[in-house]
């Protein structure tokens, strides 16, 4: 229903479908979730991470629109998520990761604390730490919740408890929170999340997310009321409906979808942004192939986890899930806290983090600097050899040779970071490699960690 008015950002009055009845319209943002579900299908969910999706977004995803292409030109310029989704990216804060949030909380249902780190590795290949890896989170997270849990209050105060409270994306839906309960008028309310948005500009996902609560919260409760008002308030409005539609349509189902709107929703996929010709037969082709695939795979997911929560037609019991249960825990606050744009890499024995702490660049008057963090993940004392593999373009101005790690046990935390100085060679080229290897004794799994700078 919103796609027509996609990118219009006046107030709007569209009083319901303007497309032809059983013929539905394309839109990238159902795209991205078939490939999503397809990786989880092939890798499952102890395989999926931030670099798989991105491998898939190269190999299935052909258009280049705003943070799209400049996550995948990142990546093709050898940057892994979530470098691809911060470098020199001026869509980070934008749209295109919490529109694509549904299918990591169908997947895990009742179970926002375990959606947060899909949300992540999805966001974070084309948004990086931006607000639109916020956003994500944010929804998923609430629509996650919406399985067990309808009172809409509280399920943004959900999704609020899953991203920081100083980022933008929370300000925005506070302030439609505020002014809901305030009585303040639903088109009165767009326009002062317009105003503490004008210096982000057009497509964003604070003012967007915004949108969409509004549409929730003062369509109280019907369907095509909420629809409409998230539509009308412009901008991204495909993008607003969708998102609207699929966390009451997890509410009330199928059944609360109106009648008379079934028609022009259909039960067809066509699709826009998917290379199709190297996927044929993996994905497919009507909303209930979809749910059938989805409903199947979450099972698989939440048995991999050992939750409380199955998938079933019995009655349902949603005592398990009540209190606080659904709200962010401070384990899951430590990890948010640590989410700085760090390359994470997992090699058995220790988890390393790579964080570029001056950028990706390297020149005569620039040296780069990067750090690298290991995490112990064995209960016994880690020792480690350092070695430098560089090419002709790349000096090693400092850099630690050896390295002792405490176990996971000790009272000493099990964590070690050293930091690397590299200069420009010789031969400096527009992108220099090199690799970090990182041997641990008595360890057959050897730390390869590529290094990737770009010459100034």
């Amino acid at each position: 229903m919103g796609t027509p008015f996609e990118g219009r950002r006046e107030l709007l009055d569209i009083p319901g479908f303007t497309s032809e009845p059983g013929k539905p319209l394309p839109n990238d943002d159902l795209d991205l979730q078939l490939i999503w579900l397809t990786a989880m299908e092939e890798y499952g969910p102890f395989g999926v991470n931030e670099r798989i999706l991105g491998e898939y977004w190269l190999n299935y995803i052909p258009p280049h629109w705003n943070e799209y292409g400049l996550g995948k030109s990142n990546m093709k310029a050898g940057l892994p998520p979530p470098l691809s989704g911060d470098h020199e990216n001026v869509w980070k804060h934008s749209n295109g990761a919490w529109i694509r949030s549904e299918i990591w909380a169908c997947c895990m249902p009742g179970r926002p604390d375990l959606v947060t780190k899909y949300a992540y590795y999805d966001a974070c290949v084309d948004h990086g730490t931006g607000e639109g890896t916020y956003a994500e989170l944010f929804t998923a997270t609430l629509e996650s919740a919406a399985f067990v849990e309808s009172d809409r209050i509280k399920l943004i105060e959900i999704g609020l408890s899953y991203i920081p409270e100083d980022c933008r994306v929370a300000r925005s839906v506070r302030m439609v929170l505020d002014c809901y309960k305030s009585g303040k008028d639903w088109k009165d309310t767009r326009a002062q999340v317009l105003d503490d948005s004008e210096d982000l500009g057009w497509f964003q996902a604070p003012a967007n997310v915004a949108f969409t609560m509004i549409g929730w919260l003062y369509g109280e409760g019907d369907y095509k009321k909420s629809l409409l008002i998230a539509i009308n308030c412009g901008d991204d409005t495909d993008c607003t409906g969708a998102t609207l539609g699929s966390i009451m349509g997890i509410i009330g189902g199928y059944d609360c979808i109106p009648k008379d709107w079934i028609a022009y929703v259909g039960d067809d996929i066509i699709s826009v942004a998917i290379d199709r010709g190297s996927l044929a037969g993996r994905l497919p082709n009507t909303c209930t192939e979809l749910a059938n695939r989805v409903i199947a795979l979450s099972s698989q997911v939440l048995a991999a986890y050992r939750t409380d929560i199955t998938v079933s037609d019995a009655p349902a019991d949603l005592s398990v899930r009540n209190g606080d249960k659904l709200f962010a825990q401070p384990e899951y606050k430590e990890w948010l806290a640590k989410i700085d744009g760090s390359i994470v890499y997992n090699f058995i024995h220790t988890t390393v983090r790579v964080k570029y702490i001056n950028g990706v660049a390297v020149g005569a008057d620039k040296d780069a600097e990067i750090e690298i963090t290991c995490i112990n993940n064995m209960p016994n004392d880690q020792h480690f050899d350092i070695a430098y593999y560089l090419p002709e373009s790349l000096r090693l101005v400092k850099g630690a040779k050896h390295m002792n790690l405490m176990a996971i046990s000790s009272t000493s935390a099990p964590v070690k970071t050293f930091n690397i100085i590299l200069g420009a060679g010789e031969f400096l080229e527009s992108r220099n490699r090199g690799v970090i290897q990182i041997v641990a004794h008595d360890r057959p799994t050897v730390i390869l960690i590529p290094i990737l700078l770009f010459g100034e």
